[in-house]
């Protein structure tokens, strides 16, 4: 191999590593389900009766749809109450409020 070949093929590799280092963290990122807020339509996977699969929950922070949030970070998570405009928090189980009828 010549000198700029054995350059190129170092230079290919070590951009490799740099890029594949970058994006780990973010891929090992531990992840839980969290219930109650997800928007309509955009829930992840089953989200109980009614629905079937992803997207196919049919209202905003919806009980028992549930939507896959960053480990640590459900319980925190604030979304408003229907009816006042107060804030409610996500939950690690299914919840009985604002259920499709």
């Amino acid at each position: 191999m010549t000198k700029m070949t054995s350059r190129l093929a170092l230079g290919a590799s070590l951009a490799c590593a740099l890029g594949a280092m970058a994006v780990t963290p973010v891929q090992a990122e531990e992840m839980e389900k969290c219930y109650g807020v997800s928007m309509a339509g955009e829930n992840d996977c089953a989200a109980g009766p009614g629905t079937t699969c992803a997207g196919t929950s049919t209202l905003d922070y919806q009980g028992n749809a549930w939507e896959l949030v960053p480990a640590g970070t459900c319980m925190t998570t604030e979304v408003p109450a229907a009816d006042d405009g107060s804030m409610r928090k996500g939950s690690l189980e299914p919840l009985d409020r604002d259920l499709p009828a």
